[in-house]
């Protein structure tokens, strides 16, 4: 086997470039395998040796010597031993760019299948990732959106709790209130497990769940809330009543709400016109939850509470939510 190998010999530029490329810190270690066989050839090692030293197999060296012959210095680093894989010019960059901007891609397979028909190269589905992500380009799942919702009243919307808020004197509040309804139900998430071990989470039985109406301030993030048996217009006053007791000295308490049925119960209105109210609910444009910021506190809660965990009583489960919300969120 060692004869075939005699006539392997590196010019002087080659054997720089893969000198270099051994004394890298960082270097994928099956191209410093690559580098270093043909290196060791280069110094008169048998084919053997080269084996024994390396621990492959002497066909793959044979491979490697037939790609290298045909590739150069560029075999170095390609994942397979074609010279297909090549990097886009900054013209043929910019127009993939485009491209995706215009229609995102859905899996790195439609990279690849667009990259070879466009531009004429041969992408592995890692390699399209690499690209995309190199491109400014995040792999994530967009949100929806309500088809009905109005983006001129969002907009009107957004300049009048800008106005409200540049003019907003020192003893006023803004806050952001919507309901919530945790189920004591195990929530599967993504997250880090020992790799090899199969990973389960115990199912709760039964269908209770929580009724929370809250209040968040974003400038101090006190969080203001109530649990009843329902959110309606009751749980509605008992809360806005609360917001006024824990805020005495404030003159005006600005209330963000959604146009939930119970916010214009006719009920809560002789409460909310008396003359001694420091209470006012603005409502939030139709078809628009993005623009409530206390739904991001949902999903926190969510996270910090329900996510891969188990609560087997309902007891339990309750304590913990109420827990985040008067203990760890304000300390975190």
């Amino acid at each position: 086997m060692s004869k075939q190998y005699k006539t392997v010999s590196l010019s002087d530029e080659q054997r720089i470039a893969l000198e270099a490329l051994c004394r890298r810190r960082k270097v994928d270690a099956l191209v410093w395998k690559r580098a270093r066989a043909f290196l060791l050839l280069d110094a008169g090692e048998d084919a053997g040796t080269v084996c024994r030293i390396l621990d492959i197999g002497p066909t793959v060296l044979t491979e490697w010597r037939f790609a290298f012959a045909g590739a150069g210095l560029s075999f170095f680093g390609l994942k397979d031993y074609s010279q297909r894989q090549g990097h886009l010019s900054v013209v043929q960059e910019q127009v993939v760019r485009a491209h995706f901007t215009a229609q995102p891609a859905r899996n790195a397979d439609e990279v690849c299948a667009y990259v070879l028909a466009e531009c004429d190269q041969n992408y592995s589905t890692s390699g399209a990732a690499k690209l995309m992500r190199r491109l400014g380009f995040a792999y994530k799942k967009p949100q929806l959106l309500p088809a009905q919702a109005d983006e001129a009243k969002q907009a009107a919307f957004i300049a009048k709790y800008e106005a409200l808020m540049n003019g907003l004197a020192a003893d006023e509040m803004v806050v952001f209130s919507d309901a919530v309804h945790p189920e004591h139900q195990s929530r599967p998430a993504h997250g880090w497990f020992p790799k090899g071990q199969k990973t389960a989470l115990k199912a709760t039985s039964g269908r209770k769940r929580l009724n929370i109406q809250g209040a968040l301030d974003l400038e101090t993030f006190q969080f203001t809330f109530v649990e009843g048996e329902k959110i309606n217009a009751q749980t509605t006053r008992q809360m806005l009543e609360k917001l006024e007791r824990n805020n005495q000295t404030k003159t005006a308490i600005h209330v963000f709400v959604d146009n939930a049925r119970y916010h214009h119960a006719k009920i809560l209105q002789p409460w909310l016109d008396s003359p001694e109210r420091r209470v006012k609910l603005h409502f939030l444009p139709a078809y628009a939850p993005h623009l409530n910021p206390i739904e991001r506190l949902w999903g926190v809660m969510h996270k910090w509470v329900t996510h891969n965990r188990h609560y087997a009583t309902f007891n339990q489960f309750t304590e913990a939510i109420f827990d985040f919300f008067r203990k760890t969120l304000p300390e975190k």
